[in-house]
């Protein structure tokens, strides 16, 4: 057997644990068995965390698959999956580790599942390094179903660094086969508005202070469009822990969502935090893509799997982007093309990222 496992350098490109999910996930849906070496050998603390080793488990448990050196701190995996079978999953990172990573490594095998699933998944919901939930919700989740799917977040109780303690509920139902999408045209910005949270000890000044500031940041660029952000407070029984933050969100003509979020930590200043999140929504909105940088990477696994072509026009191409591309081409027979297009205007950084899905088919429906 192990001649034919599939050889993975987890410390290229971007060298992360980003490497593992797309493997892990693309190996659990193809039933390739599966060595990672070198895990997230680009990192200041190499080998594996709570949040990746959870993830590891959750794909083995969904699959009925053998995992050897799934510990933490490990640098070397072999992962041997099964069949993909539906009914409730959980995975508890018992730290701050995302629940955001969790459902991305976890949501395309459960697509392909014999019935239909509910994922338990614990630990931070607002966390660094990581989409929060709210982008999870607000951006990520209504752009990935026009691949021809649905699925439903139920956000439990919200988590922070560093105990971590919140918890979502993530229930979808298996599909025949994915459809391509086309995201080519950004159209103009219709709306924009968001939220922003203050939890446990923090007072809601604070989230007011975040959200003018947002809005001022907003204003200098775009003048004449209604911003709303709300100012909340999460309440006590639906949070665990004290955290602070928020996101802002555009929506085009199109249909395009794009945000900006930052999160609040001990000594930043609210106004620096509200400001941040603005600063990345502009500069999401000036490269002309149809989708911000945090999603564009997201997607790569949905576009190797889906069946038929699909196009999303970007900005520049991030180093996650890459990774999940080459690690998509590696393992399914998926193609993709990367051309950037400067004849409209040479000012805009802007990219056609096209794949030929490889059309995988549920075998069990």
């Amino acid at each position: 057997m192990d001649g034919d496992r599939v050889e993975i350098d987890g410390g290229i490109m971007e060298g992360g644990g980003q490497i593992l999910r797309v493997s892990t996930a693309l190996s659990c849906l193809l039933g390739l068995p599966l060595r990672v070496r070198r895990i997230r050998a680009g990192r200041s603390q190499p080998g594996l965390r709570p949040q990746h080793l959870s993830g590891l488990e959750i794909i083995r448990d969904l699959c009925e698959g053998k995992l050897e050196g799934g510990e933490i701190g490990s640098t070397e995996i072999t992962f041997t999956p099964g069949k993909i079978k539906g009914g409730t999953h959980i995975a508890d990172t018992k730290t701050a580790g995302s629940v955001c990573l969790l459902m991305q490594v976890a949501m395309p095998c459960v697509l392909f599942a014999a019935s239909p699933s509910e994922l338990h998944l614990k630990g931070g919901t607002n966390a660094e390094m990581a989409p929060q939930i709210d982008y999870t919700v607000m951006v990520f989740k209504p752009i990935v179903e026009k691949f021809n799917f649905t699925f439903n977040c139920d956000i439990k109780k919200r988590g922070y660094y560093p105990q971590g303690g919140g918890e979502v509920v993530v229930q979808m139902s298996p599909v025949k086969e994915l459809s391509p999408i086309n995201l080519t045209e950004r159209g103009t910005v219709t709306k924009i508005y968001g939220r922003a949270f203050v939890a446990g000890a923090l007072p809601i000044k604070l989230a007011k202070d975040m959200a003018a500031a947002a809005v001022r940041c907003i204003r200098k660029e775009i003048r004449d469009l209604y911003i709303n952000i709300q100012p909340v407070r999460e309440p006590d029984d639906q949070a665990f822990g004290t955290g602070s933050g928020i996101i802002v969100v555009a929506e085009t003509s199109t249909g395009c969502l794009l945000a900006g979020s930052s999160l609040g930590k001990r000594g930043k200043n609210s106004d620096k935090v509200g400001i941040e999140a603005a600063e990345i929504l502009l500069r999401n909105l000036k490269h002309g893509g149809t989708v911000d940088d945090s999603l564009q990477d997201q997607l790569i696994i949905f576009m190797a799997l889906a069946k038929g072509v699909s196009r999303v026009k970007s900005g520049p191409i991030t180093l996650h982007t890459q990774t999940a591309i080459h690690f998509a081409e590696q393992l399914t027979k998926a193609k993709f093309t990367v051309t950037k297009l400067g004849e409209e205007d040479p000012s805009k950084d802007t990219y056609i990222i096209e794949c030929q899905g490889m059309g995988m088919i549920n075998p069990n429906l």
